[in-house]
């Protein structure tokens, strides 16, 4: 049987009128099943159901925080378990969404990196995560207007499936999100920014998880930064802003004794020398066993100061959720089996 949400909304099985009814049930009245579809013939709607499902969750389990945010634990079909987070403000509901279970990454900071690698997550998969939060929420699904691929994975290793869903969160029958208000996260594929680059139909945007501008530091953090120096990362940066003429943001977690250095500072704002640029300072989110600690404030005031006395556009992101779990992959790690992104069955 098919998963729906794998397709894109072009692709839907029904023509026409029945298709753009379908198309308003699935992703404009967030229906969980075929039978909810009550303005459609029950022969079709018995047709549908036993063609496609509709749901890849097996159970849902949340998280909720004193300042509004809300985590979101999924076990898929097959027991392996992500997360996304809902973050509610004044003027805005933003997600973050996963786009593997775990991550072969292995930023040493990063409870998602400690589970490993599961496998990635399907166009469907990806998108049903706006579905089910809506769903848990109480609100429309096109009520969550902003959306950052940073939960889980990496999503350039999972680039066909990000794409395809990024495509069908920006349809203007499915989701019908703004190209401004979706931002790509990535630890540094340098040839995954080219060749989004070239994604002509998308703009949406992009981030970059830096987290240190010396090679010794950065590959004592992320093992696996080696496959892309930062030399290498900072090129297709530059490629990517010459073809796209977009802002990068370049995300920077503060951990302390680590990358909090203002020699470190000093060498951040000369590599983004020329660059059309944005960096967040994060302060880090504690989780046992992690052996890292977040940058003092004091620190992370000393290390803003100096970008900033440099040009360099700064601000420090203040994280919410830290007593839902707010680290990416908390609440799966503690899963008994989650190492290799399997959790409890």
């Amino acid at each position: 049987m098919e998963f729906l949400l794998d397709l894109h909304p072009d692709a839907y099985p029904l023509e026409g009128f029945r298709r753009r009814q379908l198309l308003e049930w699935v992703y404009v009245q967030g229906a969980g099943t075929f039978d909810a579809m009550t303005n459609l013939p029950a022969e079709l709607r018995a047709d549908l159901a036993a063609r496609y499902h509709l749901n890849p969750f097996r159970e849902i389990e949340t998280v909720r925080s004193a300042d509004g945010s809300v985590k979101y634990l999924f076990t898929l079909a097959d027991g392996r378990q992500m997360e996304a987070v809902y973050m509610p403000y004044l003027d805005r509901k933003t997600i973050c969404v996963s786009t593997m279970v775990g991550c072969p990454a292995r930023c040493a900071f990063c409870a998602t990196g400690a589970m490993g690698f599961g496998r990635n997550l399907t166009p469907g998969e990806i998108v049903a995560q706006v579905l089910a939060v809506a769903g848990g929420e109480g609100i429309a699904p096109r009520e969550i207007r902003n959306l950052v691929f940073m939960g889980m994975g990496e999503a350039m290793l999972n680039y066909a499936n990000t794409m395809q869903a990024a495509r069908i969160l920006l349809h203007p029958q499915a989701l019908g999100m703004s190209k401004r208000r979706v931002t790509l996260s990535t630890v540094g594929i340098a040839k995954g920014i080219r060749q989004l680059a070239q994604e002509d139909d998308l703009g949406i945007k992009l981030a970059i998880s830096l987290h240190a501008p010396d090679e010794p530091t950065r590959q004592r953090i992320i093992p696996t930064g080696a496959a892309n120096s930062i030399e290498e990362i900072m090129a297709a940066a530059r490629d990517y802003q010459e073809v796209t003429g977009r802002r990068i943001t370049m995300e920077y977690t503060m951990l302390r004794g680590i990358n909090d250095h203002l020699w470190q500072a000093e060498l951040l704002a000369e590599l983004l020398r020329g660059l059309v640029s944005h960096v967040n300072l994060i302060p880090m989110n504690p989780w046992d066993g992690s052996g890292f600690e977040s940058s003092t404030e004091a620190q992370i005031q000393a290390f803003y100061d100096t970008l900033q006395a440099r040009g360099v556009d700064v601000s420090v992101r203040r994280s919410r959720g830290k007593d839902a779990g707010a680290a990416c992959g908390q609440l799966a790690l503690k899963r008994p089996g989650a190492v290799s992104g399997i959790g409890a069955a």
